[in-house]
């Protein structure tokens, strides 16, 4: 009895090893895997780009670095964002996207929202706090709680947006030679709403500015541009697009339906935008809304945010991949309504991370862009935006 007690605590003490051998690593692994940055020469930066990017107010309209337990008040040699690399690469504004449900085997075509949310598995092994195992919701106040202990580690460096006055503060800050930069904070896809439009004020209270309708999958607001159909908004969701309009919150349209995208634009007179996404005449997949959908959202006083990743670019994401989508979007939307939206740490591969942002400004000038239109494709425009409906 005594030697099966033996092997009993041997064998106990060999699944603890294993556990937290496994909780220690695995996320970091996955996460590894999932946001790489392919191995590349440096870019080029002329002495000329150098000096026009350091002048730039430089923006980003979606980023997921809250996805994950990477600590975002340090540099890290892994993943796209922290803090430190957004200072580095002049970034002024930066979105911080909650994502808090993401199908199993999830692809642009369609899915399931019933298929297995592979962002349950993540919070449980990354070891969320159990209240966001259950909770969609939940889980998109943890990533605002995430992001607040990063202003409070480093408050001369980072601070969140809640505001005009905040934004205009941070962009007179800068001028004025700090090297601070502002984080938004959104959610990808309303369903942490849980069906309870009452639940917006707490999402609003923990910081939350910006409200995108859908992610990967159909929910109680309307279709996904990957769901099951075409569907256009519930009535759920014409109550919340109405109270998003109303509240000085910005509404996205990255991952919706055409025909959501298209209730949106009937019912509403403000600027809306598309995070992350490309243009369908530069890259023809269903990724990317038709052309004539997304001049219709620029109409608003919008921006179109161009992502880094393969699958919005055709697979050319070198800087100059995208400064030449970049391009195809100023000849579709116009100059006025092209910004960035890289999808960092998004669970994408990319060619460079949010430090190497000069050679970005490099290629550019090389594809021919003047100075006053990277201006507002870098920065400009979405800060426009922002102004236009931060209260």
């Amino acid at each position: 009895m005594q030697t099966f007690g033996k092997w009993l605590g041997r064998f106990l003490a060999l699944i603890v090893v294993l556990a937290v051998g496994f909780f220690t690593f695995a996320p970091a692994y996955v996460e590894k895997s999932r946001n790489a940055v392919a191995e590349h020469d440096p870019y080029p930066v002329s002495d000329a780009a150098r000096a026009l990017h350091d002048t730039l107010v430089v923006g980003d309209l979606h980023a997921d670095p809250l996805l994950w337990n990477r600590d975002l008040s340090k540099r890290h040699n892994y993943g796209q964002v922290d803090i430190p690399r957004l200072i580095e690469g002049g970034v002024a504004v930066q979105v911080f996207t909650a994502v808090t449900k993401s199908p199993a085997g999830q692809n642009y075509d369609e899915n399931s929202a019933e298929a297995f949310d592979n962002i349950t598995a993540l919070a449980i092994g990354q070891l969320w706090p159990m209240r966001t195992w259950g909770s969609l919701l939940e889980r998109a106040l943890y990533q605002a709680e995430k992001l607040h202990r990063v202003e409070a580690a480093m408050p001369e460096q980072f601070r969140i947006l809640r505001s005009r006055a905040d934004l205009d503060q941070l962009l007179a800050d800068r001028a004025n030679g700090m090297q601070v930069v502002g984080g938004l904070l959104g959610i990808e896809g309303a369903h942490p709403l849980e069906g309870d439009l009452a639940n917006l004020d707490k999402l609003v209270e923990a910081g939350h500015r910006l409200i995108a309708l859908q992610h990967f999958f159909d929910n109680k607001l309307g279709g996904s541009l990957h769901g099951e159909g075409n569907q256009g908004l519930t009535e759920f969701g014409r109550s919340v697009v109405a109270e998003v309009a109303r509240r000085g919150l910005l509404l996205d349209l990255a991952h919706s339906s055409p025909q959501v995208a298209r209730d949106v634009l009937d019912m509403t007179d403000i600027p809306l935008i598309v995070s992350h996404s490309g243009i369908h005449g530069h890259c023809a997949v269903k990724r990317n809304f038709l052309d004539d959908l997304m001049q219709d959202i620029a109409a608003t006083g919008g921006v179109i945010g161009m992502g880094y990743w393969g699958e919005v670019a055709c697979g050319n994401i070198t800087p100059s991949g995208i400064a030449d989508m970049i391009v195809k979007a100023i000849e579709v939307v116009g100059e006025d309504h092209v910004a960035l939206g890289s999808d960092f740490d998004g669970s994408v591969s990319t060619a460079f991370d949010t430090s190497e942002l000069p050679a970005l400004t490099h290629a550019l000038l090389e594809a021919g862009v003047t100075e006053a239109q990277i201006r507002k494709v870098m920065g400009e425009n979405m800060m426009r935006v922002l102004r236009a409906r931060l209260q």
